[in-house]
């Protein structure tokens, strides 16, 4: 469980978030979504612990997490946003290996490299594993950073602590990405997220994305929440005029609803 009391943000006197108080469980999606400048991107990093809050405070599983020590909190959190530079030539299976670093000191072990096998294999980059990493397209980059996160986060089966949850944050992650490559990595994120021990909480723009796969939608304005819950009970027509300034319209389909806008 991760759980953010009273928590809010700003810069100079300008409040990006202000006093949130929200709570994700484990083993659900959490999307969060809203419109530009609705201060999505600002609450991911106060609950991932990018930024500190100037009020209130984020626990996980009941614990500050500004107590955390940065190495402990390395193996437990990850956090994918868009594709990251890389100034120096890796291979793609270098750049996924960067997710073990705080799992091994020295060199990886055979668990780290199997760890990197597995993980490559389901988001389908093998092929690219020794290629130039700065030679691949920005899709190709994010689903190797996706990878890099996994790797991360990845039960090993050798964990001490099985009642530790991990942590996995999504800020936009789906930049770059065609239409076929955002379904398959939502259908991948959502199939990671079940595991009973791991908290996700993602960040994206796309309402029908949002509605097809999360649990649990969190309504953003003006850095406040304005809603959370179900799919049905956020993406309402009252709350999508109100928010985003246009008027859904809700077209059942294969026992789903899509959204489209006049």
């Amino acid at each position: 469980m991760l759980t953010a009391t009273n928590i809010s943000f700003r810069v100079g006197a300008k409040p990006l978030i202000s006093d949130i108080s929200i709570a994700f469980a484990a083993a659900k999606l959490h999307l969060i979504i809203g419109p530009n400048g609705a201060g999505k991107s600002t609450l991911v990093k106060v609950l991932a612990r990018f930024l500190h809050p100037q009020t209130g405070k984020v626990e996980y599983q009941g614990a500050d997490v500004h107590q955390a020590s940065d190495a402990e909190l390395a193996k437990r959190r990850a956090v994918l946003s868009q594709a990251i530079d890389v100034a120096f030539p890796l291979t793609v299976r270098e750049v996924v290996m960067m997710g073990r670093y705080p799992h091994f000191a020295g060199r990886p072990g055979p668990v780290d490299e199997s760890i990197v096998d597995q993980v490559m294999d389901h988001m389908d980059v093998t092929e690219f594993s020794q290629r130039d990493y700065q030679t691949l397209s920005g899709g190709e980059r994010q689903r190797v950073n996706f990878a890099r996160v996994l790797a991360q986060l990845w039960n090993d089966g050798q964990s001490k602590d099985l009642k530790a949850c991990r942590y996995l944050f999504l800020d936009e992650p789906l930049t770059f990405l065609d239409i076929r490559h955002q379904i398959d990595f939502m259908k991948k994120i959502r199939t990671f997220a079940d595991a009973p021990d791991i908290v996700t909480v993602g960040v994206v723009h796309d309402l029908n994305l949002a509605a097809q796969f999360a649990d649990h939608i969190v309504l953003l304005n003006e850095g406040k929440v304005v809603a959370n819950g179900t799919a049905s009970e956020v993406l309402t027509t009252e709350l999508i005029e109100k928010v985003f300034g246009v008027t859904p319209r809700f077209i059942a389909h294969d026992s789903r609803v899509h959204i489209v806008f006049n």
